[in-house]
């Protein structure tokens, strides 16, 4: 039976891992702040404390999951928290993780790291090449440190850029725009033709563990999406299924939503957000045999 450490377990992805690990059988250990009922939990703050060395005696694989995300307040005045966590911290499990022998170390990154997608394609990892602000750079950063230590060390390493991730209790956008469709004052979106990817939870689960058993996966970067494109106007239509809410027979105008954009540049940033393109190529995942097992237009309520 081998034994698994997980950091970031208790955020969206993780609690969904840690509990297909427990289900498989894996001896589950993990990085947190606060204590979680039915896991073994080494109790750390990444900001305040130093990673215990005793966290990873025994242990066969790593899933670094924890990460400092996107906050759009002021990026420059969060620098130092971007770099502490998404390098340092990596670089710490890293150096622990070689210490103490550990087999493999699997590290959740963004596509962020690799830019925004290019206008009309949909980006691969060959094409992504220019991190997008801050949060890109540190986890691109991170990104290469594993693959210098896995290259020196012998230890498998892979990487993982996942989509959108969507399913139960998902946070963020995705969950104020349930809400703000629920409640009945999210504006109808237009059909631009714009094109999203994205993948599920449970989908994400399994590429993390593919990525630990595939020998293909050592060394390498692999962004993750269902092999299917959305636009906003399907996503907006699904949400009102899922909610039981009838599909308005109308929609914002698509001039409107780039009026708005010209008021300002934050303005702009959240017009492409909610209509622009973020189109990525799973190609090289699904040559790992990969196939996502859920879409879209297959969700009910239980997936949001």
């Amino acid at each position: 039976m081998l034994n698994v450490l997980v950091t970031g377990a208790t955020g969206f992805v993780g609690q969904h891992l840690i509990k297909r690990l427990k289900l498989d059988g894996y001896n589950v250990k993990i990085i947190s702040r606060k204590p979680i009922l039915g896991v073994e939990v080494i109790i750390c703050d990444f900001l305040k404390d130093d990673i215990p060395d005793n966290a990873f005696k025994g242990i066969d694989i790593v899933f670094h999951l924890a990460g400092y995300a996107h906050d759009l307040k002021n990026e420059s005045r969060i620098e130092q928290t971007y770099k502490k966590i998404n390098v340092n911290v990596t670089a710490d499990l890293l150096s622990l993780s070689v210490k103490h022998n550990v087999k493999k170390f699997i590290f959740v990154s963004s596509v962020k790291a690799g830019g925004n997608p290019i206008r009309g394609k949909c980006a691969t990892e060959e094409d992504q090449n220019d991190p997008a602000g801050i949060y890109g750079e540190t986890k691109r950063e991170a990104e290469l440190k594993v693959l210098d230590i896995g290259h020196e060390s012998g230890m498998h390493v892979s990487i993982l850029r996942p989509a959108l991730i969507y399913g139960p209790n998902v946070k963020g956008n995705l969950q104020l725009m349930m809400q703000g469709i629920n409640k009945g004052w999210f504006p109808p979106l237009p059909e631009t033709g714009n094109r999203r990817s994205m993948i599920h939870v449970d989908d994400i689960v399994r590429v993390l563990l593919l990525l630990v058993n595939s020998q293909q996966a050592n060394g390498e970067i692999f962004i993750a999406t269902d092999g299917r494109t959305y636009s906003s106007r399907n996503i907006y239509e699904t949400m009102c299924r899922v909610l039981g809410k009838s599909i308005p027979n109308w929609s914002v105008p698509k001039f409107l939503f780039s009026a708005i954009a010209l008021i300002s540049p934050n303005l702009s940033y959240k017009m492409d957000k909610l209509l622009g393109d973020e189109c990525y190529s799973s190609e090289k995942l699904q040559s790992l045999g990969f196939k996502a097992q859920k879409e879209l237009k297959q969700m009910n309520e239980t997936d949001f």
